[in-house]
């Protein structure tokens, strides 16, 4: 080789070289390009303070949002007095701030829900007992509006703490694990409504009004946990599948002054819902919200907690389904109340009188509001998010009830969040965009910025050197030939346009869900990249933030649109001259694993290689709530649901795929992949199949994501 010729070629590998992507899967995964947090804030009632426990556990202290300095400490396990303990992991702060709640000993029970020992510290003694002097741990602790009582949970019944008079009664005397829960929530509660406690105080402090579930008609779900045993234990627990018998709920007043317990008359039909209960700022009008099964229509009806007489105040009706997320999105001033509907398309703000007329329409326009975040009732402001300027994007906006202008907050584009301080004084926001980690700021009512609480700058500085290569947004056609999908697509920084480059579909697909969206994320598929495999992701039809007619196309028919636009994604894909048509790969988890097993039975073998974790595998399978708002029950719709099965479709299936499972999970359990195991077997269909011991929807734990993504990508590189 001559001189010219090897500096030439020299030259050349130090291009690569210095293009080539600086990272590795276990760089992802060990959190080198995770953005950081801040510790959780809880807003004081006022809004004006905030409090936060120290780094060690082992204080709670006071700040100012205005100026993030701290103003005083509420308790210290070091100097308060019959202190026993030197950390704890959580606290609860009373309203008038005379007293404080901490917690140690968490037993974790569902996703959300815990149960702990908590301890009372009296702030103007500064002293420190146990709350309760039953043997078990309580649960949702919960201060009266005066911070004079607490009511909390245990072993399924309600108890109450008077704290001027240092005693603990009992409120509720039929709880029983499996059949009575009072105050607190069941699973299916928990996982779809999104809540742990239904048990709330009057204005007044005279009334604790809470939901009774009974779910001893509830069918038992038991899978084995084997945790290294030589006699392996079972694990059983309360798990309405659809079609089957859900929990019944009533909703109940406790008068604390009597001590009598009194029934309240809703209206609800045999296997409805209660997901919510909220006074208003009227000690004699409880908001009782009710969802019929089919979840079509919602109820709100405003209660007399001394009469028990029922007034139904908003009813709202869908074609579809109500979104019982909107539910959040009722708050309640002295005159009024916000609530989100998608009747005109998309969904926005409306406002009623407490009367339950309907004032106005506050937001308008070809766009979803996506979230309401705080109402300040003083000058009747409203605070929420939206996809105003792209479905991809989210911008934090105010706008004023009475003059209806709405004036934007998000000072950057791409994808922001924002969590208000009670009333709405204060704001924390999160930005980011797909290049840019998280930045973390503090702001006031205004929208003006007060100080940064985390730029993420090492990370971002990590992400940059590691050479990153950027998203491409692409646009689709989906399978109806006409609705134009939002997707990206990943190259390598070495990227050849004149090389054929396998792909793998990144996708989720499920309702209201978006894969494709101007965030941040390093997530583990980048390491595909340097295996020499493309990486992409196009959100199909039913994924949200693009009007109700688009994202509730799915109802009664789950599986079909998502997976026939995956498969339309991918023949667009293989059509580039850079992507080897034969080499089209998928992966997805729960929803999006199950779409991996429709994509590819119904892609008449567009994809040749798919994972698919811990996927449903025939909706039968799966809990009420969730199911039923989006196919109604197996009796109603009984084609949905043959249609939609992957069981039905597993002799159709084509392609090499790797199906995983943890054999603990509560969610979406271990039956369906071996029922589905099973339906493929039966047909002649050869896959590989691999489950983790003892591990729940997560499978997450020790060295276990690890060993996870480490099989995922071999399969890849081995499949296509």
């Amino acid at each position: 080789m001559n001189k010219r010729l090897f500096l030439t070629a020299l030259t050349v590998i130090c291009l690569l070289t210095l293009q080539a992507q600086n990272y590795n899967l276990y760089d992802i995964l060990g959190g080198k390009f995770t953005p950081k947090g801040v510790s959780p804030v809880v807003s004081s009632s006022d809004g004006m303070h905030y409090y936060q426990s120290d780094p060690a556990g082992t204080a709670v202290i006071k700040f100012a949002y205005s100026t993030g300095e701290a103003v005083d400490t509420l308790f210290n396990t070091r100097t308060a007095r019959n202190c026993n303990f030197d950390t704890f992991q959580g606290f609860l702060v009373s309203g008038d701030e005379n007293r404080v709640l901490v917690y140690r000993d968490r037993e974790q029970i569902y996703r959300r829900s815990f149960k702990a020992n908590y301890y009372y510290h009296d702030v103007r003694r500064n002293m420190v007992r146990k709350l309760s002097e039953q043997a078990s741990k309580q649960m949702i602790p919960t201060f009266s509006p005066d911070s004079r009582m607490v009511a909390y949970v245990i072993d399924n019944d309600i108890w109450l703490t008077k704290f001027d008079f240092d005693t603990e009664s009992r409120i509720t005397n039929d709880g029983e694990f499996n059949k009575i829960i009072n105050g607190a929530t069941d699973w299916v509660y928990e996982e779809e409504f999104g809540t742990t406690r239904l048990m709330e105080f009057s204005p007044d402090n005279r009334q604790l009004a809470f939901v009774r579930t009974d779910e001893s008609q509830v069918e038992e779900f038991t899978f084995q946990t084997y945790e290294e045993k030589l006699y392996p234990d079972y694990y059983k627990f309360k798990y309405p599948k659809a079609g089957r018998v859900n929990a019944i709920v009533e909703c109940k007043i406790f008068d604390i002054e009597s001590r009598v317990t009194r029934n309240i008359d809703v209206p609800i039909e045999a296997n409805g819902y209660i997901p919510r209960i909220k006074f208003t700022n009227a000690p004699d009008q409880l908001a009782v919200m009710t969802l019929n099964r089919d979840q079509n229509r919602f109820d709100m009806y405003f209660v007399n907690p001394r009469s028990t007489v029922a007034k139904l105040i908003l009813r709202e009706e869908s074609k579809y389904y109500i979104d019982s997320e909107w539910l959040n999105s009722i708050h309640f001033t002295d005159d009024r109340f916000t609530y989100v509907s998608e009747r005109d398309g998309y969904s926005h703000i409306y406002i009623y009188s407490i009367t339950g007329t309907l004032q106005k329409q506050l937001t308008k326009g070809d766009f979803d509001v996506t979230a309401l975040l705080a109402v300040d009732p003083q000058t009747a402001t409203v605070y929420y998010q939206a996809a105003d300027e792209s479905p991809l994007r989210r911008n934090i906006y105010k706008i004023n009830i009475n003059k209806g202008e709405p004036q934007k907050m998000s000072q950057q584009s791409g994808f922001n969040t924002a969590t208000f301080s009670d009333n709405g004084k204060y704001y924390i926001n999160r930005w980011s965009d797909y290049k840019t980690p998280t930045v973390i700021t503090m702001h006031d009512a205004s929208g003006k910025q007060l100080r940064v609480l985390e730029d993420n700058r090492a990370v971002r500085e990590a992400f940059t050197a590691a050479r990153f290569p950027e998203r491409e947004a692409i646009t689709v056609t989906a399978n109806d030939g006409v609705t134009k999908l939002n997707g990206w697509i990943l190259k390598p920084a070495d990227f050849n346009p004149a090389k054929k480059y396998p792909v793998v579909m990144i996708q989720y697909s499920g309702p209201n869900s978006q894969e494709v969206v101007d965030r941040y994320e390093a997530g583990w598929y980048y390491a595909l990249l340097n295996e020499g495999i493309l990486v992409a992701s196009v959100d199909g039809r039913g994924t949200g933030a693009r009007g109700v007619e688009f994202r509730k196309s799915t109802y009664m028919n789950l599986g079909i649109q998502e997976s026939d636009d995956q498969a339309a994604a991918a023949r667009y894909l293989g059509s580039l001259p850079y992507i080897d048509a034969d080499r089209i790969g998928i992966w997805g988890w729960s929803y999006g694993g199950y779409n991996v097993l429709m994509s590819m039975s119904r892609g008449n073998g567009i994809f040749k290689a798919g994972v698919a974790i811990a996927p449903v595998t025939d909706w039968r399978f799966y809990d009420t709530v969730y199911t039923e708002r989006f196919m109604r029950t197996p009796q109603q719709n009984n084609s949905g649901y043959v249609n939609g099965s992957a069981i039905t479709l597993a002799g159709d299936l084509q392609g090499n795929l790797l199906l995983i499972h943890g054999t603990a999970d509560d969610n979406v359990h271990f039956q369906n992949s071996i029922e589905y195991a099973r339906a493929l077997i039966s047909a002649n269909k050869h896959f590989d199949m691999f489950f983790f011991p003892d591990k729940n929807h997560f499978i997450s734990g020790e060295n276990t994501t690890r060993y996870l993504y480490d099989k995922v990508i071999n399969h890849f590189k081995n499949k296509l």
